[in-house]
């Protein structure tokens, strides 16, 4: 049976095209039609609805915004539940909750069928370079068929055990993720406001050993204001407060996160939701010009 892709946004459209390029037998859904004419022009048959994924497909993909939108492509909690997932393998790709996914499993297995745990660690360009990095976890034998399907999407793949350790890996990748991208950006924010050539302050950064692959596509983002979105900071943030939940319920401190956490409230709430994660720029900068204004105003 072909293989089956729901979900085309910033992330899944150039995951889907590197399954379909590969020679997968590809059917996709998305909710915005326009956003599968890619995938038919690169060979892949595109369904009317998510059951004609399932249908055609024994193994799908999905790479969705949030629980919601996994539920109701499943049919998760109707009688079309049991029949679209039964004989298939359900493979959610995206970030939610490790016990949103836990109980998924639960759900497809007793409807007979097999889950693979697969979040990905990347943003849209290593999706459109082929350069994710995939965290599997679930029924053994479903892993080991899923995996060879995502060769073309990623440079490498973990196991990481049981559901949900593939969610929790990614949490804790996403945890430093965060912290490295905010910490970026005060610091090019710390050099404007002290009148430093940004230029210069980035070929110094660049040089040294903080440099990353990070720094390497954000710090030019940055330079050029460019907030074009890569990782939209309205998905930082759900990150950001999943990855809150799981250090409370484990009783974990986490300051680091707790202040990004604040700022990506800022961002998102000042309307920059949609912007790529570098404009947290924007809540340090209000921030850094509502204390001015403060100031100038006690004088």
């Amino acid at each position: 049976m072909d293989a089956g892709f729901v979900g085309l946004g910033v992330m899944g459209q150039p995951m889907a095209l590197h399954l379909a390029r590969a020679g997968t037998p590809l059917v996709v859904w998305n909710r915005t039609p326009a956003r599968c004419a890619p995938l038919r022009a690169a060979g892949a048959h595109v369904a009317a609805s998510p059951a004609e994924v399932f249908d055609r497909a024994g193994t799908v993909f999905l790479m969705l915004a949030d629980e919601a939108a996994v539920d109701e492509v499943l049919g998760r909690g109707t009688p079309d539940f049991a029949a679209r997932v039964a004989g298939h393998v359900v493979v959610p790709m995206g970030t939610t909750s490790p016990e949103y996914s836990a109980g998924l499993r639960d759900d497809v297995r007793a409807a007979g069928g097999r889950y693979v745990e697969a979040p990905v660690s990347g943003s849209r360009v290593p999706a459109e370079q082929g350069q994710l990095v995939a965290m599997l976890a679930g029924d053994a034998d479903a892993v080991e068929d899923v995996r060879p399907l995502l060769a073309p999407l990623c440079q490498e793949t973990f196991d990481c055990g049981d559901v949900p350790g593939a969610l929790l890996m990614k949490l804790s990748v996403n945890l430093f993720l965060i912290t490295l991208v905010t910490g970026l950006t005060e610091a090019f924010h710390f050099a404007d406001r002290h009148g430093l050539d940004r230029r210069r302050f980035l070929d110094v950064l660049a040089a040294g050993p903080m440099a990353s692959p990070v720094s390497q596509v954000k710090a030019p983002k940055l330079l050029a204001r460019d907030f074009a979105v890569q990782a939209a900071a309205k998905d930082v943030l759900k990150n950001n407060r999943l990855i809150a939940q799981a250090a409370r319920k484990a009783g974990l401190a986490s300051p680091l996160l707790d202040v990004c956490h604040a700022l990506f409230e800022e961002t998102v709430t000042q309307g920059h939701g949609g912007e790529d994660m570098v404009a947290v720029l924007r809540a340090l900068e209000a921030r850094t010009d509502g204390a001015r204004a403060a100031t100038d105003t006690d004088r």
